[in-house]
């Protein structure tokens, strides 16, 4: 996925990605592909130029990433800054959002996420599918 997503990479090469770290109330990395990057600052260049908007999403998505590529064995080095903004030390959680995928402390993933999907399922029938949200939903050809 990641080298499909990258315009740059060519047999050989270590695909490219984006970590966006965000403001201080964000506690995961949000790690986005090369074209979905792209996507994102073509969506914010749209904003009236100067609007408080455009000021804002350009600081908190291009100003609070930080480029990076998956290295020869898979794996992805954090820089020391982008760790210590969500207190990883050890072992990451990852989680696939779509063309994006998160990065959290394992312990703020499970104190932070699950339990707001847990309380959204406790007010729901004990009989409820989840998969009945997607009755419905038309995708794009």
């Amino acid at each position: 996925m990641l080298e499909a997503s990258d315009p740059n990479w060519t047999e050989g090469l270590n695909p490219e990605l984006v970590i966006v770290y965000g403001d201080h109330r964000r506690k995961f990395l949000e790690c986005y592909t090369i074209e979905a990057m792209e996507e994102v600052e073509d969506q914010i260049d749209a904003l009236p130029r100067g609007s408080m908007e455009r000021k804002m999403l350009e600081r908190l998505f291009t100003g609070q990433s930080h480029t990076t590529s998956v290295d020869e064995t898979g794996r992805l080095v954090l820089p020391i800054k982008v760790r210590q903004k969500i207190g990883l030390e050890g072992e990451a959680f990852f989680i696939a959002s779509g063309d994006t995928f998160q990065i959290w402390k394992p312990e703020t993933y499970e104190t932070e996420e699950v339990a707001k999907t847990e309380e959204w399922l406790d007010g729901l029938p004990d009989d409820f599918d989840p998969l009945s949200l997607l009755d419905g939903v038309k995708l794009d050809d």
